[in-house]
């Protein structure tokens, strides 16, 4: 009959996403720290022995006191296990399991109980120890084959407490993004509209690129904008000033006085004073062909003609936060005629790297982009420019930041 111990195994099957965990668990070859916390040299003596003569290579650190674990716990040569005995000099209980998973959470812990102190051990595996084994009951064996496995169980349940960690953190950034990116309300078949979104190269972490259009009486109004900033809160914030864009639309907010809002707005929800927001705001008429545009501190935009595409960077003024109150905006009214086409973006879209040395796309190399594709429209336009960006930055780590791309399009009555 094998030594008493916890009833703790693992199950015949893992999730894919553990396999990897569980596969870079001490095997037979692989040599395992150990660190015995233990205040009786002849129990010490007699662990470290049992560890010589099993089938799993060990290196053994001893130490006497809850305060001497603390050290080798938190330093640079962490354990993989720790043999913990509940009855120390300066400790006792199974509070010691609890304060040792804190100072070393991905530590295995295995807890050396008395003969008669079955409960004991149990209360310690519900506290969170791997496994409990006691004293007198044990051979070179058992002990092996308890140290490796806990140290694997130990990190598919870390593995396992992240991957759960991740789908929350996605199922949040899904969430926040439909809030960010919504679907665009236009129902007058003057203005065509594409939007895109490609996420950053690190895809579990959503910034602040925002936009939408939505249609009002007097015409057709578009917001695309930045936070800058990588994160939840500079997502939420996104979230914020594109619900407030679109409510101050169809209020009738319009021009410079939307900006002032929006950075009213933006001054009460930011956490920290030196969060600032660049966006650009465009009302379309439906009865004059103008589009009328406001810029704060964001990147210029694309203007698309038959067989031409021109660079157009109107005087704008400082992003939303940058210096509050000072409005430094100006509207512009500019020819919106049949065929003409507006693309706005953020600056991911032109902040890949394309050489070795660290150079950029810029707007220089994305107009030269927008030039070869001249004869494209709407969709075809939008995804040749997201296309060429992400092929010139692929030999270069790819674009790192968050995309948004917002293509509006005069069409024939």
């Amino acid at each position: 009959m094998p030594p008493e111990h916890a009833s703790v195994s693992l199950p015949e099957s893992l999730p894919s996403e553990l396999v990897g965990a569980a596969s870079e668990a001490p095997g037979l070859t692989d040599t395992v720290h150990v660190l015995l916390v233990e205040d009786d040299q002849a129990d010490a003596v007699l662990v470290e022995d049992l560890l010589q003569d099993c089938d799993l290579s060990t290196r053994l650190t001893w130490v006497k006191s809850l305060a001497e674990a603390r050290l080798s716990l938190t330093g640079d040569d962490p354990p993989d296990c720790v043999l913990l005995d509940l009855h120390l000099g300066d400790a006792h209980g199974v509070s010691v399991v609890t304060r040792l998973l804190e100072w070393a959470p991905d530590a295995a812990v295995v807890v050396l109980t008395g003969l008669a102190e079955a409960q004991a051990g149990l209360a310690a595996v519900a506290a969170g120890a791997q496994d409990y084994l006691a004293k007198g009951q044990v051979d070179p064996e058992w002990l092996g084959r308890v140290i490796r496995y806990s140290v694997q169980r130990r990190r598919v349940q870390q593995a396992a407490a992240q991957l759960q960690a991740e789908r929350i953190r996605l199922e949040e950034n899904a969430r926040l993004e439909r809030g960010l990116l919504p679907r665009p309300l236009v129902s007058d078949t003057r203005v065509g509209v594409v939007s895109r979104y490609r996420p950053g190269r690190d895809y579990s972490v959503l910034g602040g690129d925002f936009f939408d259009v939505v249609e009002a009486e007097d015409g057709v109004h578009a917001v695309i904008g930045d936070v800058a900033g990588h994160g939840p809160a500079e997502a939420a914030l996104g979230v914020c000033l594109r619900v407030a864009w679109r409510s101050f639309i169809l209020s009738g907010v319009r021009g410079t006085r939307l900006l002032r809002l929006l950075e009213e707005l933006l001054v009460a929800e930011r956490d920290e004073p030196e969060v600032f927001v660049t966006a650009t705001s465009v009302s379309i008429s439906l009865d004059e062909p103008v589009a009328r545009i406001t810029r704060a501190g964001h990147p210029g935009l694309l203007l698309h003609t038959p067989g031409r595409v021109e660079w157009y960077e109107p005087e704008g003024g400082l992003a939303l936060g940058m210096i509050p109150g000072m409005d430094t905006w100006t509207e512009h009214v500019i020819p919106f005629d049949d065929g003409t086409g507006i693309t706005l973006f953020t600056d991911g879209l032109f902040e890949g790297r394309v050489s070795a040395i660290g150079e950029r796309l810029d707007v220089t190399g994305l107009l030269d982009l927008a030039r070869a594709h001249a004869h494209r429209w709407s969709d075809d336009f939008v995804d040749a420019l997201i296309t060429g960006a992400e092929e010139a930055s692929a030999p270069y780590g790819g674009l790192a930041d968050d995309v948004a791309v917002l293509y509006l399009k005069r069409n024939s009555a």
